[in-house]
C-alpha cells in the first residue's frame, strides 16, 4: 500500500510531457451543498428534514477530505501539441466612416451635463404654460396643476376639493417648484445622453417618442406612487406639456457644443484627424 502511494506521488510530482493531471471529478461537493439546504430548510419547516440534511453533510465532508488526503485523487489527461487553423467568413476592415458595411464606434460625440441641465431647465419652463392653460381652462386658475403637483408630496391635501387647488398656497408653489424643477433637470440630462443615440431625428425622438414612453411608465405607475394625482390628471393635457418639454428641450440640447468620447479616441489618428489617403481606401477595400 505504501508503495503504491509513493509511486501515485512520483506520478503527480513528475507527469509526462504529454499529459496534464487534473482533479478526479467528485459528487461529494453536490451532495454537501445538498446537505446545507436541507439543514436550513428544516430549520423553518420540521426537524425531520435538517436530520436529514446532516445525514448528507457528514459523509461529504470526509468523502471530500479523502479525495485530496493523505494524497490528491488526480486524473491524467493525454495533450496534443499542433497548430490549429482558425478561420473567420468575415473580412478584415479598417476603422474609416467610408464603406455602408462599416461597424461605428457609437457615440463619438455626445452632449456635456451642462447641455443636459440648459435642456432641462428650457424643457421645464416650457411646459408650463399648457400646464398653466389647462388650469385656466378647466378651473379658472393658473395654479391648479402646480398645487395637483404639490398634493402628491402632502398627505394632508388628498382629500382636498378642487376648489382650494385652484387656490394660490405658497406651501405649495414651493413645493411644485421643487419637484418639477428636479425632474426637469433630470430628464434634461437623460435627453442629453440619448440624443446622440438617434442623430438622424433628434428632435422626433425627443419631442413625441420620448415623452409616449413617459406617459405609459406613469400610467402604469401613478396609482403607486400619487393616488391624487391619478384620479384628477388629465392625460391629454398631460401629454401635451410632456411634447412641449420634449420639442424645447431637445432644441435647446442640440444647440451646444457636443464633446468628444472615449469611443473617438479609438478610432486611428487619420480618421480622427479627418485625413483619409488613398492606403486608408486600400484597407477599406479588402
Amino acid at each position: 500500500m505504501a508503495d503504491h502511494n509513493l509511486e501515485s506521488v512520483a506520478d503527480i510530482s513528475e507527469p509526462q510531457a504529454s499529459a496534464v493531471h487534473l482533479p478526479a471529478p467528485t459528487a461529494w461537493p453536490m451532495v454537501l451543498a445538498v446537505g446545507i439546504a436541507l439543514i436550513f430548510t428544516g430549520m423553518v419547516t420540521h426537524w425531520v428534514i435538517a436530520l436529514l440534511g446532516l445525514l448528507l453533510v457528514l459523509p461529504a465532508i470526509v468523502g471530500w477530505f479523502r479525495e485530496v488526503l493523505p494524497f490528491e485523487n488526480v486524473l491524467h489527461v493525454a495533450v496534443s501539441a499542433q497548430v490549429v487553423p482558425v478561420f473567420s467568413s468575415r473580412t478584415t476592415r479598417a476603422h474609416s466612416p467610408q464603406g455602408e458595411n462599416h461597424r461605428k464606434l457609437l457615440p463619438l460625440e455626445t452632449f456635456s451635463i451642462t447641455a443636459g441641465i440648459k435642456g432641462g431647465i428650457a424643457g421645464g419652463t416650457a411646459m408650463i404654460l399648457p400646464a398653466a392653460l389647462y388650469g385656466l381652462i378647466r378651473y379658472h386658475s393658473i395654479w391648479y396643476a402646480a398645487n395637483l403637483l404639490a398634493a402628491g408630496g402632502f398627505v394632508s391635501w388628498a382629500g382636498e376639493s378642487d376648489a382650494f387647488l385652484a387656490q394660490f398656497h405658497l406651501q405649495g408653489f414651493l413645493a411644485a417648484s421643487a419637484i418639477h424643477g428636479i425632474a426637469s433637470v433630470l430628464i434634461g440630462l437623460l435627453y442629453g445622453a440619448m440624443l446622440p443615440m438617434f442623430p438622424q431625428k433628434p428632435i422626433l425622438t425627443a419631442g413625441f417618442i420620448a415623452p409616449f414612453l413617459w406617459t405609459g411608465l406613469l400610467y402604469s405607475a401613478l396609482g403607486v406612487i400619487s393616488p391624487i394625482l391619478d384620479q384628477r390628471i388629465n392625460w391629454f393635457w398631460f401629454v401635451l406639456s410632456q411634447i412641449f418639454f420634449g420639442l424645447i428641450a431637445g432644441y435647446v440640447v442640440n444647440l451646444q457644443v457636443k464633446v468628444r468620447t472615449p469611443q473617438f479616441q479609438a478610432l486611428p489618428f487619420a480618421v480622427r484627424a479627418g485625413i483619409h489617403t488613398s492606403a486608408a481606401e486600400d484597407e477599406d477595400s479588402l
